[in-house]
């Protein structure tokens, strides 16, 4: 139970309650008194609905709520000025997906202290030994299966949001994670850590997915540039944290146990928190509504409706219906039919090109370090202080989120990142390798908050879950070879051959994405997409 403050404060009124059980029907959000409050629990109690007066602006409508449908329930939805209420939902959606950033970047961090620990070496390897070919190739099979989890998480388990709906799959999709990351933890051999970490990366995969078409359906139309800022924000505000844990212990033996092993338990730990308080978030209305559920996507619709109407303290502006989507159970080969081919193509090859960059750099870069000249100590220490600038690029990003059209902002983060990498792998001064290292990351992530709303957009409620898992899989797909094309490139031409490479995938991701992509701001997801 999550209690708000009032937005009259020193004034004398009802306290307002947000409470969000595990079913719809038990979501209550009013501000009632106590003889109201037990009213309304008899009634749940009984099986019937729980209806108290609106809150003001918030206008009455019938008692049978079968008459809205799904294009009102996403009108209601759309039409909803920012508030207290809608961030700190979109706050504990990013919330879940928080420490799925912590586990991927740790991938670079920890590194060496594996490494250090010989478990990348050949008969630690055991099976992944036969990639000795490939310099690096032991810190790149981690990669290698920390991204073909990721992919079979995406492009297998994905459509099983659409299915049973948003909250269990994001939720329990962490508890999967915390379980096969904490084993993890005390794997002594490089083959049963890549195993393990295979298996981890399933559970955060799925998990990332049903975070984008989560906040997308949940946050009002004006507003849904600035919410996946938001996400990005407290998610990446995780990066400075692993970084700082890394360069403190990786070096170190803590009780004479690997520094390595306590930052990756350090983050399960801090996930099963998180857990606990995820579960406040409440269903998707627009998937409720889509799958028939009218009365609890109503229920939960008017919760949110009564809250933001009590914080604002102004009437909620007239609901605007679009036309209405197909409700229909959604079906994955309809992801390539006539009017959505073309966007599942651009955004798989544009996936597959913003990966090299963004993980290219971010899983590699006190490796990279390291080839330009930096020791191991210090190669931490930059990576911390570039590190610190992640959750920077999603907060400049909010001031321009919902104003710049979001393909435009993709491009831009591209064409930046590749002129960084470029300055970086010729750098040699500590101050200048550390100033690219910022740049390229800000422009990274003001790219990434940006592509996440993107394809989300691109695609309606009955299969938006699978579509974004499908496109998105290709990144997962391209990052896990990535991963050992890096520490190739990095053998036959040193840090300017990995710039080179990822220069050439950000030329292809603006060429997809400038002459493809459609222009989605300030348009209802139901017009997008009807």
């Amino acid at each position: 139970m999550v209690m708000v403050q009032s937005p009259y404060p020193g004034e004398p009124r009802p306290s307002t309650m947000l409470k969000f059980n595990a079913h719809p029907e038990c979501f209550l959000m009013h501000s009632v008194s106590s003889n109201q409050r037990i009213e309304v629990l008899m009634k749940l109690s009984a099986g019937t609905s729980a209806q108290t007066d609106p809150a003001p602006g918030v206008e009455k409508r019938p008692d049978t709520v079968a008459a809205s449908t799904s294009a009102t329930i996403a009108a209601r939805l759309d039409r909803l000025p920012a508030s207290r209420t809608l961030w700190k939902i979109i706050a504990l959606i990013s919330l879940g997906g928080l420490f799925e950033y912590y586990d991927l970047f740790f991938t670079g961090y920890v590194a060496p202290g594996m490494a250090k620990s010989g478990l990348f070496s050949p008969d630690s390897l055991g099976v992944f030994a036969s990639l000795a070919g490939i310099k690096v190739a032991g810190f790149g099979t981690f990669i290698f299966c920390t991204f073909a989890g990721l992919w079979v998480g995406v492009a297998f388990l994905s459509q099983l949001a659409d299915r049973y709906g948003r909250r269990p799959v994001f939720t329990w999709s962490l508890v999967w994670y915390v379980c096969s990351t904490t084993i993890m933890a005390f794997q002594h051999t490089g083959e049963l850590l890549n195993l393990w970490r295979f298996i981890a990366g399933v559970g955060f995969g799925v998990q990332l997915v049903t975070i984008d078409t989560y906040i997308s359906e949940l946050t009002p139309l004006a507003l849904r540039g600035r919410a996946f800022s938001l996400n990005q924000f407290v998610s990446l505000g995780i990066v400075p944290v692993v970084a700082l844990f890394a360069w403190l212990l990786v070096p170190t033996a803590p009780f004479g146990w690997d520094g390595w092993r306590w930052v990756v338990l350090i983050g399960s730990a801090g996930a099963t928190v998180a857990w606990f308080l995820i579960r406040q978030v409440p269903e998707s209305p627009r998937w409720l509504a889509l799958h028939g559920r009218i009365k609890e996507a109503d229920t939960i619709t008017a919760g949110i409706e009564r809250q933001v109407a009590t914080e604002t303290g102004r009437p909620l502006p007239p609901v605007h219906a679009e036309a209405p989507e197909e409700e229909s159970v959604g079906r994955f080969r309809e992801i390539f039919a006539a009017h959505y081919w073309r966007r599942t193509v651009m955004l798989s090859v544009f996936n597959m090109a913003q990966v090299i960059g963004f993980y290219g750099f971010a899983a590699w870069v006190p490796t990279l370090l390291i080839a330009r000249g930096i020791n191991i100590t210090h190669s931490l220490q930059y990576s911390f202080i570039i590190a610190i600038a992640n959750p920077f690029g999603p907060l400049v990003g909010t001031y321009f989120a919902d104003y710049l059209e979001r393909k435009t902002q993709i491009i831009l983060g591209l064409a930046v990142m590749g002129v960084a990498m470029l300055g970086f792998a010729q750098a040699t001064s500590p101050v200048v390798l550390i100033t690219l290292g910022v740049v390229f990351t800000l422009a990274a992530n003001i790219m990434s908050y940006a592509y996440h709303n993107y394809q989300a957009e691109l695609y309606p409620t009955r299969i938006r879950a699978r579509a974004v898992g499908f496109v998105y899989s290709w990144s997962r797909f391209a990052a896990a070879f990535a991963g050992l094309a890096v520490g190739y490139f990095l053998e036959l031409g040193g840090a300017l051959a990995v710039a080179t490479f990822i220069a050439i995938a950000m030329v292809v991701g603006i060429t997809v994405i400038g002459v493809f992509g459609p222009s989605t701001k300030g348009i209802a997801l139901e017009r997008i997409n009807h």
